[in-house]
């Protein structure tokens, strides 16, 4: 009998280890809603649209839902066009969230030992236009080099 197991596969479609911080514009691929008795989180995945050079990269996170947190989760279901009325009757449909998209700002931090990625900001798929000129031009003169 065979099992199958994503993580074991030697080539890492996930490329957070080659991936800048900075700005990104993706999609929602996949959310998860993870129950910890201290610190519940949607482990979301993401997939890199732009800049060009990374379309198709994946990037994987979380975002807590503990009280303190919520302000982070509400600024990203309403940057990311989540169902304005779902979104009022304090629901998060997790097929809901597929699919949503927008800019989203990232680092990469070590906590206790592991590097894992932190949102620093979300904004609206209508401003990657006006917000990639923060990035950093590179060999692309149209400026879709992510600043490292």
């Amino acid at each position: 009998m065979r099992h199958y197991f994503e993580s074991l596969r030697p080539a890492d479609v996930s490329a957070i280890h080659s991936v800048p911080d900075g700005l990104f514009l993706i999609r929602v691929d996949r959310a998860q809603y993870r129950w910890h008795k201290q610190r519940p989180y949607y482990e979301i995945r993401f997939a890199v649209l732009k800049p060009k050079h990374l379309t198709g990269c994946v990037m994987i996170g979380r975002l807590y839902c503990t009280p303190r947190a919520m302000w982070k989760v509400s600024w990203f279901l309403r940057d990311f066009g989540y169902d304005p009325e779902l979104l009022g009757k304090n629901e998060i449909d997790d097929k809901a969230l597929v699919d949503l998209w927008g800019v989203v700002k990232v680092s990469e931090v070590t906590v206790h030992g592991i590097s894992v990625l932190n949102f620093d900001g979300f904004a609206p798929a209508s401003r990657w236009e006006e917000l990639s000129v923060f990035t950093d031009s590179g060999p692309d003169p149209r400026g879709s080099e992510v600043a490292s």
